[in-house]
């Protein structure tokens, strides 16, 4: 079997993290990997073991040319099954280029953000089959028209073997220059308007006058840099806290904090959350899209409404106060993460699908 994967992602970030567990899974079974994706993306040195890499321009929705280069790569390779991971023209004019070829396409959809009944009807007509990443983008796809057969959901994974060693509390302390007493809570996510940073401002505002040692860490990197460190000026946070920026050795350090907070208006499920709970990190965070699917509320963590500071305060306040829970909330979530979200199974379920998509394409059954 040869697969033609597509990720237009540049940054080596969650999405992009779980093709290379994909790519390197299939490889470990025998199956040819090719990987598209643009100049420069940084997932072509984490892959190139694995699969042959096609750097190639990928300018976004408007890149109708995208279609074309796809399509030569397609019909000079001749893969099996194009297998399209993340947005930004690659999932429009990847599923062109393989309609054009008549090369069977599956859809990887990685996010919760709902599209009009009739975009769903045109736009998913490329694709033979869709899989999401959790049930929670399944339902909604489902909401929006698309037919129940068309549809599979395998969630997304977390290799927890980085996340399982203890971190030295004095090392982590030092690393990011806290004092010796700080109750350390932190965000790994973009710096983009639906994860929510600015709920997690408000609320660690309201909490700081009780827990004059909280410290808050915000990893990642984005738009909204400039913006939220000026709102945490504003508000006289800059003691507390601090835009840790992107770390590639935050599988190292991850687990020296006392609890996650991921307060998202959207989440398809949220990677880091699973790597957090991998790392016996307690987590807060939201009903928003499949992250009630990476954390159990009151297993792994505890679950707030979308967008309600209150309940965020309430929630950080109570596992600020209770190392027991944080302790038994921790220890269960890694429990949960090792048990129920591993890579083989992930790469199971997409090698289930393109051999039923493969077996229907050769049988006629495939349209």
């Amino acid at each position: 079997m040869k697969v033609l994967h597509v990720e237009a992602g540049k940054h080596y970030y969650g999405g992009a993290r779980q093709v290379a567990y994909i790519i390197e899974g299939l490889a470990a079974r025998g199956v040819t990997n090719l990987l598209a994706c643009p100049l420069g993306a940084e997932i072509a040195n984490a892959v190139g073991a694995s699969a042959r890499v096609h750097q190639i321009a990928m300018r976004g929705d408007a890149d109708i040319g995208l279609a074309l280069r796809l399509a030569r790569l397609v019909r000079a390779e001749r893969p099996d099954i194009v297998h399209l991971h993340s947005r930004r023209g690659a999932d429009l004019w990847g599923g062109v280029a393989a309609r054009m070829t008549g090369t069977p396409c599956v859809l990887s959809r990685r996010v919760d953000n709902p599209e009009a009944r009739w975009q769903v009807a045109l736009k998913y007509r490329l694709y033979q089959h869709v899989i999401t990443i959790s049930e929670g983008i399944r339902q909604v796809l489902l909401s929006e028209g698309l037919a129940p057969q068309r549809v599979s959901c395998v969630r997304s994974a977390v290799d927890a073997a980085p996340y399982l060693a203890p971190v030295e509390r004095s090392a982590f302390l030092r690393e990011f220059g806290l004092p010796a007493n700080a109750m350390v809570v932190g965000m790994v996510a973009q710096l983009i308007p639906r994860k929510g940073h600015r709920y997690l401002v408000v609320a660690v505002d309201a909490l700081r006058a009780d827990y004059p040692d909280l410290r808050v860490l915000l990893f990642g990197q984005g738009a909204l840099q400039a913006e939220l460190e000026a709102t945490i000026a504003q508000r006289g946070l800059a003691g507390i806290i601090r835009l840790a920026g992107f770390r590639a050795d935050l599988p190292q350090w991850l687990g020296g904090l006392d609890i996650l907070a991921h307060p998202a208006e959207m989440e398809g499920l949220g990677v880091s959350l699973l790597q957090a709970s991998a790392a016996a990190v307690p987590i807060v965070t939201s009903r928003a899209g499949g992250l009630p699917e990476a954390v159990a509320d009151g297993v792994s963590g505890l679950l707030t409404a979308p967008g309600d500071v209150a309940a965020l305060v309430a929630a950080l306040r109570r596992l600020l106060g209770d190392a027991g829970l944080r302790s038994r909330l921790g220890a269960a979530g890694r429990a949960r993460i090792l048990a129920e979200f591993s890579v083989d199974a992930m790469v199971e379920g997409n090698l289930a699908i393109y051999r039923q998509l493969i077996n229907q394409h050769h049988s006629g059954a495939l349209t």
